[in-house]
């Protein structure tokens, strides 16, 4: 007699696995100790629970706003021409920007410098790390051309206005703030570099707080220290340039996407500006 088709080994016939298996089973759990089992079994029902709670938990505290789902921004961007900080008092002049004329977009840039008749180097855009390298190679390719930096910018990095102001002061060179120009945030501290500094009429010139573009740290004493001794260096820059430090007062009761926008009579009474305002360059 021929062997059935339905042979698929040796000795096991097809239909016949299950009990097999089982019988597998069985031997295999045989060599582990009665209370091994029950205790891998109570450790996996344990980790599953945890597992459930935790993902209960994390969907009720999102829902109630227990933590924040998403991380918070390490800087504030603020506007190319800030609203002016509400001081409780109508300004003398009122809002300056409405003076303004240059166009934002070009604010925006990166600071760009083109030398014009009568030795003026207009300075436009925003000061970014790396502004002041680039100024100085402008200088130095310039020579004794320059003679005013005529500015128009809403600022940008701290560290990078302080150093151009210093070029420009080594240089016996001027600035001015044009009439429908912008010079605000860390601008002023550049303006402060000028041998003799003149301020247009129609020119807004504002400072607001300085904040960190990013956050190397989250303890919150090491981030007071650091504001207090950068406030120190601006006030330090401010009176070797004599210029009157109380000016940088406004900034520090300013939040940064407004501005505080100095009177005419104020930049005289801070000396920021050395020419009466009404005796400034057109």
């Amino acid at each position: 007699m021929s062997r059935s088709r339905t042979e698929t080994g040796p000795g096991l016939l097809a239909g016949t696995g299950e009990p097999r298996r089982r019988n597998a089973l069985m031997r295999y759990f045989s060599r582990f100790d009665d209370g091994e089992v029950v205790r891998w079994a109570f450790r996996g029902l344990l980790i599953g629970t945890i597992g459930v709670l935790a993902l209960d938990l994390r969907d009720l505290a999102e829902n109630n706003g227990w933590w924040q789902a998403e991380p918070l921004p390490t800087h504030v961007s603020a506007p190319i021409l800030p609203p002016a900080v509400d001081t409780g008092t109508p300004m003398p002049s009122g809002d300056p920007r409405r003076h303004v004329t240059a166009d934002e977009a070009l604010l925006a840039r990166p600071m760009s410098f083109v030398l014009a008749p009568g030795g003026v180097l207009m300075a436009e855009g925003s000061i970014e790390p790396g502004t002041a390298a680039r100024f100085a190679a402008e200088l130095e390719a310039r020579g004794e051309y320059v003679k005013t930096i005529s500015l128009n910018s809403p600022g940008g990095a701290l560290d990078d206005a302080m150093a151009m102001a210093t070029f420009v002061r080594d240089r016996g060179i001027s600035t001015e703030i044009a009439d429908g120009a912008l010079c605000a945030s860390s601008c002023p501290l550049l303006f402060a570099g000028g041998l003799t500094r003149t301020a247009g009429a129609k020119a807004a010139v504002g400072v607001h707080q300085f904040y960190a573009a990013t956050q190397a740290t989250s303890d919150p004493a090491q981030v007071m220290a650091d504001a207090q001794a950068t406030t120190a260096r601006i006030s330090r820059h401010l009176a070797s340039m004599d210029v009157d430090p109380a000016l940088w007062l406004h900034a520090l009761d300013t939040p940064p996407r407004a501005l505080y926008y100095f009177s005419p009579a104020e930049l005289s009474q801070y000396k920021l500006v050395t020419t009466p305002i009404a005796t400034a360059r057109k």
